[in-house]
Order: C-alpha cells, then sequence, then structure tokens
C-alpha cells in the first residue's frame, strides 16, 4: 500500500482488487494497472484532504483529471483512469459505503483511436525467414514467429503455452486470453512443421520442473518457460535482422494477422473468434484499415480519384 494514500481508501483499493481478481478472473497484469490507477488518484484525494472513499466529490474528480491533463498524460491515459474510478465506485455502491458515484458525471476524453500498424506480406515472409540458422535458438524462434503469425496470438498468450495445449495433428492450439477466457488458435501448415521442427531438438535441454501437463512448450536454454519479456526481444533481434526496426513491434504479428486475413475475404466474426475479442466493435478497427488501404490504392490509380 502507499503510504502517501490514506489508510480507509488504501484498504478499500485493495478489497476492490480482490473482488476483480475473484469475480472477474482479473489477470496480474490488469490488477496491476488498476492498483497503480487507483492509488494515483487515493494520492490526490488524500492530498485534498480526504480520508474514506465517500469524501470524493465529482468537483475533486474534475480537479483530478485537470491535473493528469496538465501533467502531460495522453487522453487514451486519462479516459483509462478515470474508467479504473468508475469501476472502483461502482463497486463501493454493491458494497454500500457510497451511495452515488462520484466519477460517473466526470466525462472523459475524446479518444482518437490510432489504427493498429502491420506488416505487408512481403515484409511478413522477410521476418519469418530472419532466423536462418540451425541453432536451437534459431529453431525456436521460427517456430514462435510462425505460430504467432498463424494463430494471432499475443506474446503473453504464447508464453503461456504448454505442451498439452498443442493438437498438431487438428491443427489448433488451446489459447488462454484476456479474463482467463479461453480459445481455439489455428496452426497452419507452415507453423506445425516449425514446431515439429522444435519439438524434435529441444529434447537436449534441461527438464522444466512441474507436473507432466504443465510442460512449456516454448522454452529458454535452461529449459524454463520462455518470458514474455524474453519473445519479445527475440521478436526485435528478428525485426532488426529483417530491417523492419521501427516499423513493427511484438504486436504487430497479431495486427497483421488481423489485417491479412480481412484483406482476403475473412469473415469479421470469425476474425473476432481467431483474435479472442470479447465484443466485435475491438474488431472492427481492422476493416478502418482495410478500407483505408483500398481508398488509398483508389486515389493512387484511378483517373477519376481527384
Amino acid at each position: 500500500m502507499s503510504t502517501d494514500v490514506s489508510p480507509r481508501l488504501a484498504v478499500a483499493i485493495e478489497r476492490f482488487l480482490k473482488s476483480m481478481a475473484a469475480e472477474k478472473a482479473a489477470s496480474p497484469h490488469t490488477l496491476k494497472g488498476y492498483r497503480e490507477d487507483l492509488l494515483q488518484c487515493g494520492e490526490f484525494l488524500t492530498s485534498a484532504g480526504c480520508q474514506t472513499p465517500a469524501d470524493a466529490t465529482s468537483v475533486l474528480l474534475r480537479r483530478y483529471a485537470a491535473a493528469l491533463h496538465a501533467s502531460g498524460y495522453a487522453a487514451s491515459t486519462v479516459a483509462r483512469k478515470l474508467a479504473s474510478m468508475r469501476s472502483f465506485y461502482r463497486f463501493g455502491q454493491r458494497e454500500g459505503w457510497v451511495k452515488a458515484n462520484p466519477a460517473r458525471p466526470v466525462k472523459s476524453p475524446r479518444r482518437t483511436r490510432p489504427l493498429p500498424s502491420f506488416l505487408t506480406n512481403d515484409e511478413i515472409l522477410r521476418l519469418l525467414g530472419a532466423p536462418q540458422g540451425e541453432s536451437l535458438g534459431d529453431v525456436r524462434d521460427r517456430a514462435i514467429l510462425e505460430l504467432m503469425y498463424s494463430s494471432g496470438v499475443r506474446v503473453s498468450e504464447l508464453h503461456g503455452l504448454d505442451d498439452h495445449d498443442l493438437d498438431l495433428a487438428g491443427g489448433t492450439i488451446r489459447v488462454r486470453g484476456k479474463g482467463r477466457r479461453e480459445r481455439l488458435g489455428i496452426v497452419g501448415s507452415h507453423a506445425a512443421e516449425a514446431v515439429r521442427c522444435w519439438l524434435e531438438i529441444r529434447g537436449g535441454l534441461p527438464q522444466p520442473a512441474g507436473t507432466s501437463s504443465r510442460q512449456p512448450l516454448f522454452r529458454n536454454r535452461f529449459g524454463r518457460r520462455l518470458s514474455v519479456r524474453g519473445v519479445a526481444r527475440l521478436l526485435e533481434k528478428h525485426l532488426a535482422t529483417a530491417g523492419l526496426s521501427g516499423r513493427a513491434s511484438p504486436h504487430t504479428l497479431r495486427h497483421s494477422f488481423a489485417t491479412h486475413l480481412l484483406d482476403n475475404g475473412a469473415d469479421i466474426r470469425s476474425v473476432q473468434e481467431l483474435l479472442g475479442h470479447k465484443s466485435i466493435v475491438t474488431t472492427q478497427v481492422y476493416t478502418h484499415v482495410t478500407t483505408a488501404r483500398l481508398l488509398d490504392a483508389f486515389n493512387k490509380a484511378h483517373p477519376r480519384a481527384t
């Protein structure tokens, strides 16, 4: 708990986080974000004289939002922090320690959602071909890149894959996404072959601890589960080798997966399911990408475009 937050505010925040973990199966990453947001607001409220959550008013929270803007936070960050406060006070209403939600009247700033960046087909081929050697690391990295592009998994989801999640015969993997929701990812023929090569060569690694059903699919040289940061580092390395540094990030493979599917006629509902998006609104951003590309092609090529 932060020493700059009043004890009663801090206790209420921890109770809210425990509720999020128990009732909504929030991930450690999500809980960490909520904790940081709420403690920051708690420090502001404490400095303004609030000792309990019920002491906060809409006026105070508007001042907090203004202070965030003045500190240079992006509109999307301010909106997220205010959303955290609304959730916190909705919990407070259910618990009975506030009658009304003081964060509800505070309007979030308008957010301009940037279109996701993606790689072209040629750029994807360059990236997939970047690990060219036959060392343990290169064979593993080829499997990782092929599987990420084939299935559209997030880095954190790939990190969590175990041997028993893989069904090469059926061409699928079981993916545990946000909120611990499970979905099936597709393992195409190229990805299946790359993963098969990895499974054959990794036998020389030290055996990881744990039950046989929880053996990590991708491991480091010590035989332990490859970390999220480890996956990000190898992606950065191969992006640089392919001459794509600054053009892409680890999440770009997921964006490319979705964009290429839609470009080639995939149904948006199917793409939503493959990505594990709870709402189709989240998936629709990729239709804006494909529409933007079509308009760009039209403007460049059509004689009556301008």
